[in-house]
């Protein structure tokens, strides 16, 4: 085999190499944009996350509201959390302790108060979210190395959006005059659909690629102990300024609905989505949602015995790296725009798998066809006679 032969086929074996990478490569979108719709798809499946009404006219109960009808179910619970969903179609995700040291979570109804079901500990939207993140490889010390393979994709993802636009001359052409033939075969159909969702896909490739990045970095960061989060520490309320109602009791909080409108003041458009209830005598109620701006939470930490506002944190509050750092997570997930922005962000997620599958198809069927006419070159390739030593030419020619 010529020394051009042999490097052409060294080629074709680094090329199969790298098919188990494309792969990967599908896996991780595909499962992604399962994990955009896996609440909805629990949805489907599960009607105790459903928030159905009970008439036409029923009207979302207050926090209050919710806690008092769980605490007539049970007596004996305590809330510790009740998170509200952005889309109304869902229940309340409320945390409840039981005496028993028992911690569930439950799905609870926004306009009845009834607690539905149970949630299980590790659900398809955790398993699918779990998948894509990491790879279900554990976080034991620090970030696991499945979210570094994952992060790390968001590099070659954002290099063939670059490689591929300057590949692809003149492409703003494509959405002028979209082309995709559907009667010259596979590999001119494949080819047509793997440049037309390239060029459609362009703004979300480069929103994945640059918050995947972002995640990497992150996990960097986060493992070297670097913080860039300006949020304060919250104090514990002193012994001494908690009220008691009798000796070694202390007083009952405030109305819960009372600390959200408090709360509301203080971050004018507040829409308040989850609140957490002191865990003890001296901890603080938590109140939070997001204001004007979708992509970020703002919270405050509230006295629960005399509504005083002890620490916010407010958008005004963020740095400007701040400000663009926390908003990579919902730009990544489309989890800031209710149903219609997840649909749109699953929509453009499996456009993203496919052309993936019609770039992998296309690379896998020309590397299979160089790989085929190299095998043949090599067996048709003329072998050379095996030359004579000179000691035997002369003894042939003596003995003539």
């Amino acid at each position: 085999m010529s020394k051009k032969s042999r490097s052409k086929l060294w080629f074709l074996v680094h090329s199969w190499l790298a098919l188990p990478i494309w792969f990967f490569v599908l896996i991780v979108c595909i499962t992604g944009t399962l994990a955009v719709v896996s609440q909805e798809i629990v949805w489907l499946a599960n009607p105790d996350i459903r928030a159905s009404k009970p008439s036409d006219d029923a009207e979302p109960l207050s926090y209050d509201q919710v806690i008092s009808a769980i605490k007539r179910a049970e007596p004996q619970v305590i809330v510790q959390s009740i998170i509200r969903p952005d889309e109304t179609h869902f229940a309340l995700s409320v945390d409840l302790s039981y005496p028993d040291g028992r911690s569930v979570e439950v799905y609870v109804n926004p306009y009845t108060g009834a607690i539905q079901g149970v949630s299980p500990s590790f659900n398809f939207k955790q398993f699918t979210r779990a998948l894509h993140g990491w790879w279900l490889v554990p976080f034991t010390n620090g970030y696991s190395w499945g979210w570094y393979l994952v992060s790390f994709l968001g590099l070659p993802l954002l290099a063939s959006l670059v490689t591929g636009l300057v590949v692809y001359k003149r492409f703003w052409k494509g959405f002028l005059r979209p082309t995709l033939r559907i009667r010259h075969g596979a590999r001119i159909f494949w080819g047509d659909f793997h440049r037309l969702s390239g060029i459609w896909s362009i703004w979300f490739i480069a929103v994945i690629s640059i918050t995947g990045t972002w995640f990497l970095i992150q996990a960097i960061l986060g493992d070297n102990q670097i913080s860039i989060s300006s949020e304060p520490i919250v104090p514990v309320i002193a012994r001494e300024k908690v009220p008691m109602s009798a000796p070694g009791v202390p007083s009952p909080m405030i109305p819960l609905d009372e600390a959200i409108e408090i709360a509301s003041q203080r971050i004018p458009g507040l829409e308040t989505s989850f609140v957490v209830l002191p865990l003890n005598a001296y901890s603080h109620l938590q109140i939070g949602g997001r204001g004007w701006y979708p992509l970020m939470y703002q919270t405050a930490q509230i006295n629960p015995y005399n509504g005083e506002v002890a620490v916010s944190h407010l958008l005004s509050n963020r740095s400007t790296l701040e400000f663009v750092t926390e908003s990579m997570r919902p730009l990544h997930t489309g989890d800031f725009g209710g149903l219609w922005v997840k649909l749109i962000w699953a929509f453009f997620g499996l456009l993203l798998s496919m052309m993936v599958l019609s770039g992998l198809l296309i690379w896998t069927k020309r590397t299979a066809l160089a790989t085929l006419n190299a095998l043949k070159r090599s067996a048709k390739a003329p072998r050379q006679a095996a030359p004579i030593p000179a000691m035997s030419i002369e003894t042939t020619e003596g003995n003539r």
